[in-house]
């Protein structure tokens, strides 16, 4: 049938932006693409009416795999300040671990406009100000989205050959999918974090880079500051930062009942800016570039992402395919890699006229064999570190972690703990056996996973005794950790 467009990106945000460049790009600008969004012009891809909540933070390696790939290149204003990796601190903040690899704090209010000046330069469409309801549909294949124009209050209908949905982790699209498709619909709720944060300036502090570094982010691994989570303050400048922390809301329910109190998400972040030294007499930013992105809240997957990623006519990107990696909820980095692969296999599949979940279908393996394979690991391993006590983490961060294992979550990839077992006898105390144990069945696990992942069905035909094999390996590891 005939088409308004060959692609459709619903969502222009930092994800739907990449994958509409990259579709642009690998198409050589021959095919329409259209990116609608529900914000006008001046801030296009605002993810709340707080605006771009983010922890900000992306590491150079994904920033120039897209680059290499499409040749999208950002600078100065969007990228704010530079970083030379991460610090990691226990509980007791005796024992740090420093995660080193080059990264970039983005400003993402200025980035959007950065993107939307690069799509429009690619001969990209954009239609803003349209809140999107849901997909159309035809003979089992998705074929547009609709709406409503939230300008003229009249409905808004767009067909296309592909829809691809970068809507964010609540996407109505993808939760309102009505066609048979292995896509899964909605997220567990213990698989989403709270998390929330300010963009504030300061004055220095007491001097201390156990809470401001400006050349490393610092985050801080605290049951009573961020349950099931962590805190974090890391640097936009020597003056500048975006201080912030994730929960689990289970574990902060038990937290609050353990400490006899009733606290908040926003309550603890207040309560992380007043305990930091560093930072003296605090306030939200005021500089222009910060003025509609200073505070906010938002909700992150901390899960492996969507088990498949594409039906008939439509493909998940970024949030909607809850891809934010589940050790740490960093969405960016997986988000451009993700964005970068899609417009190569939507472009493929439009060239050979076939749109369906077969002829999508190697996107799946494309992004599982670039990223997606470390994500279940890690899964099971985020899970784990849920459970456990401050005085668990210290004494696992001093005693547990090798130089091998921090290089690997340097890389985002599961560690081995392989120390573990020549500890032996020394580890002191049950909690701290059990502790070992857990952790050296994490690694064997993580390996399971991977080589499962490597194993993804070539067509989907095989994907339903994949999948069946996945989720007896995860509800297996996730048994054995919650005992």
């Amino acid at each position: 049938m005939k088409t308004d467009y060959d692609i459709i990106v619903a969502g222009g945000g930092l994800a739907g932006m990449i994958a509409a460049q990259s579709a642009a790009y690998y198409s050589k600008q021959r095919l329409s693409i259209l990116i609608i969004d529900r914000n006008p012009e001046l801030t296009i891809g605002k993810k709340t009416i707080n605006g771009w909540v983010c922890g900000d933070a992306v590491g150079k390696n994904t920033v120039d795999y897209m680059t290499e790939r499409i040749k999208i290149a950002w600078g100065n204003p969007e990228i704010e300040h530079p970083v030379k990796g991460v610090m990691a601190f226990s509980p007791d903040r005796e024992t740090s671990i420093p995660f080193d690899g080059d990264g970039y704090m983005l400003n993402r209010q200025q980035l959007p406009q950065r993107q939307l000046r690069d799509a429009k330069k690619a001969g990209i469409n954009i239609q803003y100000s349209v809140a999107l309801r849901g997909l159309l549909y035809d003979n089992g294949t998705v074929v547009g989205v609709e709406g409503t124009n939230l300008i003229t209050n009249e409905p808004f209908k767009k067909t296309a050959k592909i829809v691809v949905d970068a809507t964010g982790v609540t996407s109505m699209l993808r939760n309102g999918l009505t066609i048979s498709s292995k896509i899964e619909r909605k997220i567990d709720r213990d698989d989403l974090e709270s998390t929330g944060r300010h963009i504030m300036k300061f004055e220095q502090g007491i001097e201390d880079k156990k809470d401001f570094d400006p050349d490393y982010c610092i985050i801080h691994l605290d049951q009573d500051i961020a349950p099931g989570g962590y805190g974090w303050v890391f640097p936009k400048g020597k003056n500048k930062v975006n201080i912030g922390l994730g929960v689990q809301q289970k574990e902060l329910i038990k937290r609050n009942h353990r400490l006899g109190t009733h606290d908040d998400v926003t309550k603890l972040i207040n309560d992380y800016v007043k305990i930091n030294k560093a930072i003296k007499n605090p306030k939200l930013s005021d500089d222009a570039m910060d003025s509609n992105n200073v505070t906010g809240n938002w909700q992150v997957s901390v899960r492996r992402q969507n088990d498949c990623l594409v039906a008939n006519g439509y493909m998940l990107v970024g949030d909607s395919a809850w891809m934010p990696k589940p050790l740490d909820a960093g969405g960016i980095g997986p988000a451009i890699v993700a964005a970068t692969i899609l417009g190569k296999n939507a472009v493929n599949a439009i060239e050979a006229n076939d749109v369906s979940e077969t002829g999508l279908w190697q996107y799946n393996i494309d992004f599982i064999n670039d990223y997606g394979y470390k994500t279940a690991g890690l899964e099971v391993f985020r899970r784990l570190l849920q459970t456990l006590t401050n005085d668990q983490i210290n004494y696992g961060m001093k005693h547990f972690l090798s130089k091998l294992d921090v290089e690997a979550i340097s890389k985002g990839e599961h560690p081995d703990f392989g120390t573990v077992g020549k500890l032996g006898m020394l580890i002191r105390g049950a909690l701290n056996k059990k502790l070992a144990d857990s952790l050296r069945f994490t690694a064997q696990q993580n390996k399971t996973l991977t080589d499962h992942y490597y194993n993804y069905p070539k067509k989907p035909e095989g994907f339903e005794d994949w999948q069946k094999t996945l989720h007896h390996i995860l509800d297996e590891s996730f048994a054995k950790i919650e005992v």
